[in-house]
C-alpha cells in the first residue's frame, strides 16, 4: 500500500461516557484508572456493565449548552424522543462542532458526516416489539424511523446543518475505527474540507446480551463482588469482555483548512490499515491483525520503532487477547520503550463505538504525555511491554489504536501529536 496524501488534523474530540462527558474529565478519569463497571442490578445473574445510567438529554443540554438556549431547544425538539443512539450522537456531535469552533455556514456544504455502527437501537426495537404485543394500538408511527440507523444521520445533520455527504458505516466492534479511517481518507483525498465522525451508544437488548454470554465471550462469573475488576485484558485471570455504553465524536480537517481559520489541532491521523481474515465467525486471526497494523504503519511512512504507545483492542477474552498479543509481538517485538494498554477495563467494551472512544483515549494520553494504567493487570500472560497498574509519564509522540471485530474485520489507525507538541 502506498503512503496516503499526508496527515489529517483532529480539531475536536468529544465523549459521552459514564466516566466523563468532556475531554478533560475523560483524560483525568483515564489517568486515575477509574472504572465505570458495575453489576447494574441486584439479580444474582446480572451482567456487568459500564452504563450511562444517569444520561438525560435535557440535563446534558443544561450543562453544555447553557450559553446557547436556541441550540438546546433545537436539540430537545429534534432528538428528545429519539432512541438512545440518536440522542447520544446528537450530544457528542454538538459538543464536537462547538469545541472545533465551527459555525453552521462552515459545516453546511464542506463537511461530510459519518456515523459509526449498525443495528444500533436493538434495545429500542425489542422494547417496541414487546409493547406492541401487549398493546398494538399504542405503537407510535415514529417507530418507522426511530428503529433505523439513518435516524442518527438525520438527527445529527439537522442539528449541525451538514448538507454534504453522509451515511452510516457498520463493522461491528471495528465500526468506530472504520468510520475514522473513511473520514481521514475523504479529507486527505480532498473530497471534503472536513468530516464529522460520530459513534453513538450502541444498545443491546437482553437477547443479544444473553447470546453473547452463552458464547462465553462476556465476563460474568468471577470477581462479582468487585465488578470493576472483571475486565482483565492480557491477565491470566481474564474471562471475557464487559459491555459499556458510550459515544464519541471527532472533527477531522484538512490541515490547510484548519490553519486558515486558526483552529486548534489536537492530533493528526497519519496512517491507517484495514484487512479481512476471509473467514466468517468470531475467532480472531493474528495474520489479519498483523497485516492491518503493518498497512497502517506503511501508510504513515513510519516503522514499528516509531510507535511509542499502542491502544490495544484488548477485550479481556481468552483467545482474543492471546491472538492480539501474538500479532503485536510479530509487529513490534518486545521493545522496552513501547507501552501497551487497553481502555476497556475503564469504559467497558462500547461495541461499535469502542474504536472511536479509544481513539479519543489515545489522543488524550498523547497530549498528557502519560499512559493510563492497566488497572486489572496482576499476572500478565505475555512478555509484551504492557503498562502497569498506575499511570506512567512517557515521552509520547506517535501511537497506534487497534479495533478487531467479528466477521474477521481488522482495523488500525496511526495517531500522532502535531508540531509543536501541545
Amino acid at each position: 500500500m502506498s503512503r496516503q496524501p499526508g496527515p489529517v488534523a483532529v480539531t475536536a474530540a468529544a465523549v459521552l461516557t459514564p466516566l466523563a462527558e468532556d475531554l478533560d474529565g475523560f483524560t483525568a478519569a483515564l489517568l486515575a484508572g477509574r472504572s465505570a463497571v458495575t453489576l447494574g442490578g441486584e439479580q444474582g445473574d446480572a451482567l456487568p456493565l459500564a452504563a450511562l445510567a444517569a444520561f438525560d438529554l435535557a440535563s446534558w443540554a443544561g450543562r453544555h449548552l447553557a450559553d446557547a438556549p436556541e441550540a438546546a431547544a433545537r436539540l430537545r425538539k429534534v432528538a428528545g424522543r429519539a432512541a438512545l443512539p440518536a440522542r447520544s450522537a446528537a450530544c457528542v456531535a454538538l459538543r464536537a462542532v462547538r469545541d472545533a469552533r465551527l459555525e453552521e455556514e462552515q459545516l453546511a456544504d464542506s463537511t461530510v458526516l459519518i456515523v459509526a455502527g449498525s443495528n444500533l437501537a436493538l434495545a429500542h426495537q425489542a422494547q417496541t416489539v414487546l409493547g406492541h404485543d401487549r398493546a398494538p394500538g399504542r405503537l407510535r408511527a415514529s417507530y418507522a424511523l426511530t428503529h433505523l440507523d439513518v435516524d442518527v444521520v438525520g438527527a445529527v445533520s439537522e442539528l449541525t446543518g451538514i448538507r454534504a455527504e453522509g451515511w452510516a458505516l457498520g463493522g461491528a466492534s471495528a465500526s468506530g475505527t472504520l468510520a475514522l479511517i473513511q473520514a481521514a481518507r475523504t479529507v486527505a483525498a480532498g473530497w471534503a474540507e472536513r468530516a464529522l465522525v460520530v459513534a453513538p451508544v450502541a444498545e443491546l437488548s437482553p437477547v443479544e446480551a444473553e447470546a453473547l454470554r452463552r458464547t462465553g465471550a462476556m465476563a460474568h462469573e468471577h470477581f462479582r463482588d468487585e465488578p470493576a475488576h472483571m475486565c482483565r485484558p492480557f491477565d491470566t485471570a481474564r474471562q471475557g469482555f464487559v459491555r459499556g455504553e458510550g459515544a464519541a465524536a471527532f472533527v477531522l480537517e484538512h490541515p490547510d483548512a484548519a490553519h486558515r481559520r486558526g483552529a486548534p489541532v489536537l492530533a493528526e491521523i497519519t496512517g491507517h490499515g484495514q484487512r479481512l481474515d476471509a473467514r466468517r465467525g468470531t475467532e480472531p486471526d493474528a495474520a489479519g491483525q498483523e497485516a492491518a497494523m503493518r498497512t497502517a504503519l506503511t501508510a504513515a511512512g513510519i516503522g514499528p520503532g516509531d510507535i511509542d504507545y499502542v491502544n490495544a483492542h484488548g477485550t479481556g477474552s481468552r483467545l482474543g487477547d492471546a491472538t492480539e498479543a501474538a500479532s503485536l509481538q510479530a509487529v513490534f517485538g518486545i521493545r522496552p520503550s513501547l507501552r501497551i494498554n487497553s481502555t476497556k477495563p475503564l469504559t467497558g467494551h462500547c461495541l461499535s463505538a469502542a474504536g472511536l472512544i479509544e481513539a479519543v483515549a489515545t489522543v488524550a494520553q498523547l497530549r498528557a504525555g502519560t499512559v493510563h494504567p492497566n488497572v486489572n493487570l496482576h499476572q500478565p500472560d505475555t512478555a509484551l511491554p504492557l503498562a502497569g497498574r498506575t499511570a506512567e509519564q512517557r515521552p509520547l509522540r506517535c501511537a497506534l489504536s487497534n479495533s478487531f471485530a467479528f466477521g474477521g474485520i481488522n482495523a488500525s489507525v496511526v495517531i500522532r501529536l502535531p508540531d509543536p507538541r501541545p
